[in-house]
């Protein structure tokens, strides 16, 4: 308990949280609007892979990497969208074939072998500090603010919220569901290439299967924070305290040398408990 406390390890366990918070927030998009994106975790990995590749396999220019990167990640969500809210796939199926997808491109990019030796200006991404605190926190502040006043204060945000809640309500209103819901998934897979860039300056390196269990994270973390499953509810600051736990939780099991393969049934034991109450409280909500 005692070495959970030190500046170090709260420090350690921000700059851990980062990463699974952006992402969350652009799943929290997807929920809301009534969706899931399961194919972000695989997201991680690719978009990782393109940009570290970039990097020290082309000689491309680290800032004009960090566009690319972030162009290839809204293409991804693109193509969810488009199968998602055009031709009308369920949500499960579209992103679980971009899954797959993603994940074997990861693995044929670099023949399964991971792209080392990022340089330090990238490194700065995942491990500087900015007047005494990681960088990663900077950005996470700097989402979560758009977050909240894109949900909160724009008109987006409404035809999200209403077409999350109720489509055929919000279609009768003149809301073009299809494009509301489409939008949620590129932000949901540009967040994810966000996390991306900075884990590959954390590790000074990509692996193609990094952030593999990302996404079940993120889901979590929403779900925990009170966005409901069904759509329609949720708020951006509960997911950030959502993250957060899922962060501290992960941090304590490793402080506690809990086994990976442990941890990580712990973790789904969680994600199904939470959406479990989840689906509880929806049930009430539609019988009251």
């Amino acid at each position: 308990m005692d070495s959970f406390f030190t500046i170090r390890n709260i420090t350690n366990v921000l700059r851990q949280v980062s990463m699974v918070a952006i992402m969350s927030v652009g799943m929290f998009f997807v929920l809301v609007g009534a969706g899931i994106d399961l194919s972000a975790g695989a997201t991680v990995g690719f978009t990782g892979i393109f940009f570290a590749d970039l990097i020290v396999n082309k000689g491309v220019n680290p800032y004009l990497a960090i566009l690319l990167t972030i162009v290839l990640g809204a293409l991804i969500g693109l193509m969810n969208g488009l199968l998602v809210s055009y031709a009308r796939l369920l949500p499960f199926i579209a992103t679980v074939g971009t899954m797959s997808i993603a994940q074997g491109l990861a693995l044929i990019w670099t023949n399964s072998y991971p792209v080392l030796d990022l340089p330090s200006s990238i490194e700065f991404l995942g491990r500087g500090y900015l007047f005494g605190l990681p960088f990663p926190i900077y950005v996470v502040i700097v989402v979560y603010i758009i977050a909240f006043i894109v949900t909160e204060k724009t008109v987006y945000g409404r035809f999200l919220f209403a077409s999350g809640g109720n489509d055929e309500a919000a279609y009768l209103s003149g809301i073009n569901v299809r494009k509301v819901r489409c939008i949620s998934y590129i932000v949901c897979s540009v967040t994810v290439a966000i996390s991306s860039i900075i884990l590959c300056g954390r590790l000074d390196s990509a692996q193609p299967t990094n952030g593999s269990e990302w996404g079940f994270d993120a889901i979590t973390a929403c779900v925990l924070g009170g966005t409901s499953m069904s759509g329609g509810k949720g708020q951006v600051l509960g997911v950030l305290l959502g993250a957060i736990f899922v962060g501290i939780l992960t941090n304590g099991m490793t402080l506690l040398n809990v086994n990976s393969n442990m941890q990580t049934v712990v973790r789904g034991v969680v994600l199904v408990i939470a959406v479990g109450f989840d689906v509880v409280r929806s049930r009430r909500a539609a019988r009251g």
